[in-house]
């Protein structure tokens, strides 16, 4: 059995693949491909007598766009080449979506579920304090957000650890986002990931040539689902596609095990169920299974992989049912399991593309702080006075009154969510087009994760040329 690329060499063994349809030449292709700057670091907390050391990593993958933009993960799995890896799919990320960032990485080696509040909030800012001083934390060179083991909290310590140190800059709250609605956060964030997930299955099930190639018809509704990870991104996918397009999730998979059933599980029950016990074990709506992943492998329509990287290998690859692979985590296939997949004929939906919700939604909170003013603020009062008029003009012509939902329907002013919501729904509509012209088009281009960084090379590319490098 072949050994499986890291996950950083499988970025850059797609992105070789890619930059050859390109015929990138040499320069150009290690300008794009190789991390601007990649930084190590220890500092110490002390805990009542005692001190601990804890390590912390910032990649900063490319500046060809200012700030640049990466999620900060806690994980005791944290290290340099993980986080260069997530660096590297960021700047492409947002490079494939039109999102104006670079993309960075910042990670911190520590289990945040060991500490209490107090404990982590001053880990925090102190990790906070070292990234600040070497310019790893600023609003118009590198902007932070929340990813595994971090939260809005984190970066609302994160954001106030800065403004202590700069009071005078006007600015300072756009240093990170992802903030709490309190701190100039932004409505829809939090759901941000797992609500692209949902916007961009949707657009690939409205093409009978796409979802065909993958065996299945068009329409989500009926469709079965297996998650895997139920964190920010994986619940609120799930919970949308069930709750909204009546997806049946057949199977959930976490890290202490998985539950199974036929007739459907409810994702908001078993939820509750794990916040509750700590675990899938003694959920009683379906069938436990403590070998988690095994899961992976049963028939389903849509599997979705949301947890971490490198979670179909080379070792179970070959035994994967599922008609389409959503992947909604950074990295969850290897290199070589994208190839034997692709050889079995396998529909993937790539990280590049169905993971841009959250960095999308960033970019708004990102300019919503720049401009200090809320999206909706002046229009929503100027649609509910056109909404109302629009109402007494059909009264008066029809003689009779509109029904009562539909005039509140009309007379409804645009709020900041439904900014957000329609904002991304329409990058995720625009983006999945544009990938599938280049795969009908270029015929060197052989799958939609190629496709993808095609798209996203080429405008890095046109960017570097556009600024004579």
């Amino acid at each position: 059995m072949p050994k499986d690329s890291s996950f950083l060499e499988s970025v850059h063994a797609v992105f070789e693949r890619s930059a050859d349809v390109l015929k990138l030449p040499p320069g150009m292709r290690h300008q794009i491909r190789e991390c601007r700057q990649v930084s190590r670091f220890t500092f110490p907390v002390k805990f009542e007598d005692q001190y601990r050391v804890f390590t912390g990593w910032c990649a900063v993958h490319s500046e060809h766009r200012l700030p640049s933009k990466g999620g900060m993960r806690f994980s005791l799995n944290v290290d340099q080449c993980e986080v260069e890896a997530l660096a590297a799919l960021m700047t492409y990320k947002c490079a494939l979506v039109n999102v104006p960032f670079g993309g960075s990485k910042t990670g911190l080696q520590v289990n945040p579920k060991e500490f209490s509040d107090l404990d982590l909030e001053r880990i925090t800012r102190r990790f906070a304090h070292e990234l600040i001083r070497r310019e790893f934390i600023h609003p118009s060179r590198n902007v932070p957000a929340p990813d595994m083991g971090t939260s809005e909290r984190v970066m609302a310590w994160i954001a106030d650890t800065y403004r202590s140190r700069h009071p005078n800059d006007l600015n300072a709250l756009s240093c990170v986002t992802g903030k709490p609605l309190s701190q100039s956060g932004i409505c829809g964030r939090t759901e941000a990931t797992g609500r692209g997930v949902q916007y961009g299955l949707r657009e690939f099930f409205s093409y009978e040539e796409d979802v065909q190639r993958a065996g299945l018809t068009l329409g989500l509704k009926d469709k079965t689902l297996i998650i895997q990870g139920l964190g920010k991104v994986g619940y609120h996918a799930a919970k949308f596609l069930q709750e909204e397009d009546a997806v049946r999730v057949v199977g959930i998979v976490e890290s202490d095990g998985a539950l199974v059933c036929e007739d459907g599980l409810s994702i908001e029950a078993v939820f509750q169920h794990r916040r509750q016990t700590g675990g899938l074990k003694g959920f009683k709506n379906g069938t436990y299974i403590a070998d988690g992943r095994s899961v992976l492998e049963k028939p389903c329509d849509i599997l979705i992989p949301a947890a971490t990287e490198l979670q179909i290998t080379t070792e179970n690859a070959d035994r994967i049912q599922a008609k389409l692979i959503a992947e909604a985590a950074n990295g969850p296939l290897s290199f070589e399991a994208d190839e034997i997949l692709y050889q079995k004929g396998k529909v993937i939906l790539p990280d590049l593309y169905l993971n841009a919700g959250g960095v999308v939604v960033s970019y708004f909170e990102w300019i919503k702080n720049i401009s200090h003013i809320s999206f909706g603020l002046m229009q929503k009062r100027l649609d509910e006075v056109h909404g109302l008029r629009l109402v007494e003009a059909i009264e008066a012509s029809s003689g009779r009154p509109v029904p009562t939902a539909l005039a509140q329907v009309l007379t409804k002013g645009t709020t900041e969510i439904d900014f957000v919501r329609a904002g991304l729904a329409e990058t995720m509509r625009y983006t999945y087009r544009e990938i599938r012209e280049v795969l009908s088009v270029r015929k060197q281009v052989r799958d939609l994760r190629t496709a993808a960084f095609v798209l996203a090379i080429e405008a890095i590319q046109r960017t570097y040329h556009e600024m004579g490098v």
